[in-house]
């Protein structure tokens, strides 16, 4: 059984939806063109199940003896994830979305720090931390929502005829005016 290289489409608005981190695994593992993408979704894959651990512990418990190592690990994961992003090929770094990502990527690593210094120390409020799991799970889903975006640009990339140019077929006309100007720059 092949499994759907696209998230499900939601009854209600017909968009596609993937509501579980399980959901964002299934998609993931479905969602491999090449090589490079297979790497890429069993690494965006592993972030996300760091990221559905820590949501699970911190809706049971937000102590910093408890959750700070989970986001250590996640930060691990994160920056190893990272360095293969920075290290994919011109044809996933020349999408749009690449720098979306990257950013999304470095937002939470940024985030993960904050939380993890905010009302450190020795104080007895220190003992907890102050990270809400609805807004961790926001700022994840976030940055995983930015990679699916680039996963699925990148398949539509690959997917798309090698003759077929992004820009499409210029017809008749705008073939002479292109071949013009170029005239008129003498090149």
């Amino acid at each position: 059984m092949s499994r759907p290289s696209r998230p499900r489409l939601d009854p209600v608005s017909h968009l596609p939806s993937v509501n579980s981190f399980g959901e964002l695994s299934e998609f993931l593992r479905g969602a491999v063109a090449d090589e490079e993408s297979r790497q890429f979704s069993d690494s965006m894959s592993l972030l996300a199940s760091h990221v559905e651990a820590i949501v699970a512990a911190l809706r049971l418990d937000r102590s910093r003896a408890r959750i700070a190592p989970l986001l250590m690990d996640l930060l691990t994961v994160l920056r190893q994830h990272r360095q293969l992003v920075i290290g994919l090929s011109p044809a996933w770094r020349g999408l749009y979305e690449y720098a979306g990502y990257l950013n999304a990527l470095n937002n939470l690593r940024v985030l993960i720090g904050q939380w993890l210094l905010d009302g450190a120390g020795d104080s007895p409020a220190a003992a907890l931390l102050g990270l809400d799991p609805d807004d961790f799970q926001r700022v994840a889903w976030r940055t995983l929502g930015e990679g699916m975006l680039m996963i699925d640009m990148y398949e539509q990339l690959v997917a798309r005829p090698a003759d077929e140019s992004a820009l499409g077929v210029l017809d008749e006309p705008k073939v002479q005016r292109a071949m013009a100007w170029w005239k008129k720059l003498g090149l």
